[in-house]
């Protein structure tokens, strides 16, 4: 058996080390707080540790693959340059020294948020099912001999069935509009009849005579309601044929233009007016004298919503709803002007007159750039989404390819209507042109006319009724005032400093005071006579030139440059001073 003293050694051995007596100088408190505070921090740092193996673990795991192996293209996958150009929307803002924290962490995020949105449009663009394609033809072979029979009996039975044309002899000629979406087609006949057609399923929406002449029709806002301009008055009519209105301010009108994100309708009257109606409240916003005789030639530049006008005198002016005066005045013919069409991206103007001539502009500069003859001359012009023009001459329909880009010798297409023609659209994302003439419509195929994929928010062909009543509310919500319309849009994000100037210093006079100047550095007050008198001063001193930092460098680099150039001139003058001194043995030089 062991004995007590073994026993006690192993007891010693094996148990804890006891704690030592406490003094009487120590608070148990405190001990037990700086223990619970030890054990804190020690689960704090296992806890920091595991997330920090945790996350390095994902991490691995996901650059695994199944097989095991590692990922061998890591992250996500690269966007071509080109394509994120093409959706690029500004540069970088120049971010300033002295500008706010907050103001540089907004800016930032902006920035941010714009380069991700420009990524994912450049990522989607994959995603676009369909590509614009031109028509094109074998060696030796020009694509105008084509005839509408044998592009039709080519092409999908889908496609064929655009192809058609309506026998109307008797009301012609024919004024044409397509709706926004392009699905809907609306025709006005010289005699008094119109007509409404749902043209993808030939369905006959109404169809009504209004017993006098009709000058021209335009679809409003959606395929509800459309506008008639007859012999005497402007009416507005809804998809089933009911008179709605009967606008005797707006008479004698010859054309209209609807502007879709103003909801205005623009009219131009044989009297000389170029009046605008505000169609969602009913009420004329401006009405406008152009002292320019009759108006009969009319279009709108779809980027800023400005109203171009042709004039017997050769002239083009453009029109606004603010001025009473014409924005700006264009020589572009020396006899009357016949037909004037402009590009959605609002940056060519082409335009026909009784010279014969084909002139096409740069509405940036107000310059021509290309002019082009036709022995007969165009009556009538309209340009398509994918940039291609479409002139009739009498009863032959041209269509053009490129005419700003290159010089153009021969027409894309051709096509030979029935009689002359009297209006011409091109249909909204359809390869299709809409000829009306004084037998009728007929509708062509013109490959590479329309833009291959539509935006389902702003213009959707196959939206329902509760589609377009909620489009209808957003768009009227989003409406933009008459008062914004000018040359250029982007003025609209500048600001005017000279207003900003005589503002401030009203309200500096109302106030008293400078809301806007920067407060005096007030030194912050420290302990242990360290906020004495000289220590202040000291401190202010310190920051005195702090707003003066950048003009001052700015000062010192003008001077050090002007100091440079001084210096280069005088070196220059004494190089020429010593090149034209003579010296004494010139004299013996022959």
């Amino acid at each position: 058996m062991a004995s007590t003293g073994d026993q006690e050694a192993s007891a010693a051995h094996v148990e804890k080390k006891k704690t030592p007596a406490a003094r009487y100088w120590k608070d148990p408190r405190e001990e037990a707080r700086k223990d619970a505070n030890e054990v804190g921090k020690s689960a704090a740092q296992q806890t920091q540790g595991a997330k920090r193996r945790r996350l390095r673990e994902d991490a691995e795991d996901e650059q695994r693959l199944l097989s095991g192996k590692s990922d061998p293209f890591p992250g996500p996958a690269p966007i071509p340059e080109d394509r994120l150009r093409k959706f690029k929307r500004k540069a970088k803002t120049e971010k300033s020294r002295r500008q706010h924290y907050k103001l540089k962490d907004m800016i930032t995020r902006s920035e941010e948020t714009s380069q991700m949105a420009q990524k994912q449009a450049a990522r989607l663009d994959l995603v676009l099912p369909e590509d614009a394609g031109f028509l094109e033809g074998d060696e030796d072979e020009d694509t105008c001999t084509i005839s509408q029979e044998d592009i039709a009996d080519s092409v999908d039975i889908t496609s064929a069935t655009k192809h058609f044309s309506l026998r109307l002899s008797q009301f012609g000629p024919y004024r044409v509009d397509y709706s926004n979406t392009g699905r809907q087609l609306l025709l006005g006949g010289r005699r008094g009849h119109v007509a409404c057609i749902d043209w993808h399923t030939k369905h006959l929406m109404c169809e009504i005579n209004v017993m006098e002449s009709v000058n021209d029709v335009k679809w409003l806002h959606s395929e509800a309601m459309y506008a008639v301009a007859q012999k005497k008055w402007l009416y507005i009519y809804d998809s089933n044929g009911i008179e709605l209105h009967c606008i005797r301010k707006f008479n004698d009108v010859l054309r209209m233009q609807f502007l879709p994100f103003h909801f205005l309708l623009a009219t131009a009257s044989a009297t000389g007016f170029l009046q605008y109606l505000d169609v969602s409240v009913g009420k004329e916003v401006s009405a406008t004298c152009t002292k320019t005789g009759r108006l009969d030639v009319m279009c709108q530049n779809p980027h800023n919503a400005i109203v171009h006008l042709g004039h017997a005198n050769g002239t083009v002016t453009l029109w606004s709803p603010n001025q009473k005066e014409a924005l700006a005045k264009m020589l572009c013919h020396q006899g009357a002007v016949r037909s004037v069409a402009v590009d959605k991206t609002g940056t060519y103007m082409v335009t026909s007159g009784m010279d014969k001539k084909l002139k096409v502009y740069d509405i940036r500069s107000y310059k021509p750039l290309k002019s082009y003859f036709l022995p007969a001359g165009a009556s009538c012009l309209s340009l398509s989404q994918r940039g291609l023009l479409s002139a009739a001459t009498g009863d032959i329909v041209q269509v053009y390819k490129d005419v700003w880009s290159t010089p153009v010798t021969k027409p894309y297409m051709a096509h030979r209507v029935q009689k002359t023609v009297w209006g011409m659209h091109f249909c909204p994302f359809e390869d299709v042109l809409g000829v009306g003439h004084g037998d009728g419509f007929t509708s062509l195929l013109i490959p590479g006319a329309g833009e291959p994929n539509f935006d389902g928010l702003s213009a959707n062909p196959y939206r329902s009724a509760r589609q377009r009543q909620e489009w209808e509310v957003k768009a009227l919500l989003e409406k933009i005032q008459p008062e914004l319309i000018s040359l250029d849009p982007t003025d609209l994000g500048r600001v005017d400093h000279a207003t900003f100037a005589m503002k401030h210093q009203d309200r500096v006079q109302a106030l008293g005071f400078d809301p806007l100047a920067k407060e005096k550095f007030v030194p912050r007050y420290k302990k242990k006579g360290r906020s004495s008198a000289g220590n202040h001063e000291k401190r202010k001193r310190k920051v005195a030139h702090e707003d003066l930092r950048e003009d001052i460098q700015k000062t010192a680099q003008h001077n050090t440059k002007t100091q440079s150039e001084r210096k280069q001139q005088k070196e220059k003058k004494e190089a020429a001073a010593l090149s034209g001194q003579r010296s004494a043995l010139d004299r013996f030089k022959k």
